[in-house]
């Protein structure tokens, strides 16, 4: 297959993963072209890229989200590719059809396989006819209430409803016995329709104490699959993920290369390319379930590059040019990494705090990272998802990356706004996180 450099890479995105692909798309002697909106024009990324183009008003519809917009700055600064990030346009199989017909490359999987992973209840059929795992279920999307009172009765109570379209726990109800069944159908159905445009509903076996396991691949155009390990994402809140490690220790080493191996098997079945995650979820008994596909880059992405020492957005960058990727025993994972997601948020109600930032002191030493957009002066706008910041460290063990996160979040500052910072101060020195004694649900109790 033909290989075709790319020299000028437009950054679709915002904040702190602006900036994180910039830095790479520099590194590697190319040209970085940013787009920002109205609400953005002080973002310390646009200093370091090297074209910026304004797309739009505050809101996401009226920049981050407007494709005309994006595809005029990109035919505009003669970029050659998009790199779309994570969020916004990511996703959106319609955006990836018109870069296509402006011969613009978009760094990151094919329309084809997005659309076979972008519905979860198809993407889950797919699954099950490669020989994966998935959680019992109905078969496609729920149409009425006779249909979803007999599946519940086959799969049994307790069960969850499911956004088809959706994300981000919208669109989502569980369900404990058949009398809340018809209330909770509805009220999921009429929020997916408020939040994607889309009512249809799935229904799964509901988990008790699961743990949330992802798997981290990339793929070429000649068929080779890398994995670069687990994460564990399972300390979340409303479905939101705040800390991430890799590798997960919940996993024994039997159990850790049978994932990989259904990763990569998965991958391959549906003939994917470039980077992508698997979602699992692991039940009580180690048992593991595919849940769903991101056909993009990963918030959580940094602790899988810290523990295998590769820079995922440089891969996808090269695989978009057609290059051949490494064999997986040149990727060797090592030591532990943890990721806090540092939030402009009330760090007990984690309600949206946006507002001028007064202060801004940043830990350093060895082996940790900071990926952030923010400065001393920096106004955290209102318009957009409240991560300002993602805190990284690596240790030789998981010990040794807890103490080293807790020594980072001592040396974090940050005035003027309210962060999650101390929330992740009390996680750290948790009994329960210490000794692995959590799941997906343990936050809906925490007291703090």
């Amino acid at each position: 297959m033909a290989k075709k450099e790319i020299k000028r890479i437009l950054v679709a995105n915002r904040g702190e993963i602006a900036l994180r692909a910039i830095r790479t798309i520099k590194e590697m002697g190319k040209v970085a072209i940013a787009v920002y909106s109205t609400a953005d024009r002080d973002a310390l990324y646009l200093k370091y890229a090297d074209a910026a183009v304004c797309i739009g008003g505050e809101k996401s519809a009226q920049s981050y989200l407007n494709i005309p917009a994006i595809i005029a700055a990109a035919e505009v600064t003669d970029a050659d590719a998009i790199f779309p990030g994570y969020g916004f346009l990511s996703e959106n199989e319609h955006f990836v059809e018109v870069c296509e017909k402006h011969g613009i490359a978009f760094i990151g999987p094919s329309t084809t396989v997005m659309n076979l992973m972008s519905d979860k209840s198809k993407a889950k059929d797919v699954m099950r006819a490669a020989g994966i795992p998935v959680i019992p279920g109905s078969d496609g999307i729920i149409t009425n209430m006779d249909d979803a009172k007999k599946v519940a009765a086959e799969i049994g109570y307790p069960v969850i409803m499911k956004a088809s379209a959706g994300g981000g726990g919208r669109g989502m109800r569980v369900v404990e016995d058949e009398s809340y069944l018809e209330n909770a159908y509805l009220a999921a159905s009429s929020e997916a329709e408020g939040a994607f445009g889309d009512g249809s509903i799935y229904m799964e076996k509901y988990i008790k104490k699961p743990r949330h396991i992802e798997m981290q691949i990339i793929a070429d155009k000649y068929g080779n699959v890398l994995h670069l390990g687990e994460r564990d994402c399972s300390l979340q809140r409303r479905h939101q993920k705040l800390i991430e490690e890799s590798p997960a220790i919940l996993l024994d080493e039997k159990t850790r290369q049978e994932l990989h191996k259904t990763a990569v098997q998965a991958t391959k079945y549906i003939k994917y390319e470039n980077a992508g995650t698997f979602e699992f979820l692991a039940d009580e008994n180690k048992n593991f379930y595919f849940m769903e596909m991101n056909t993009r880059l990963q918030v959580e992405h940094p602790v899988s590059e810290m523990v295998s020492g590769v820079d995922i957005i440089e891969l996808m960058i090269k695989v978009a040019e057609g290059e051949e990727l490494p064999s997986q025993d040149t990727i060797e994972l090592k030591g532990h990494a943890i990721e806090c997601r540092i939030t402009a948020e009330d760090p007990i109600k984690f309600l949206p705090n946006p507002g001028k930032i007064k202060q801004w002191i940043v830990p350093g030493g060895r082996n940790i990272r900071v990926d952030s957009h923010c400065y001393t002066g920096y106004i955290v706008p209102p318009h957009y998802d409240s991560l300002i910041g993602k805190l990284i460290v690596w240790g030789e063990n998981r010990e040794r990356a807890i103490a080293k996160m807790q020594e980072a979040l001592r040396e974090f500052e940050v005035g003027g706004i309210k962060t999650t910072i101390d929330f992740h101060k009390k996680m750290m020195a948790n009994p329960d996180f210490a000794s692995n004694n959590y799941d997906t649900k343990y936050l809906e109790n925490y007291k703090g």
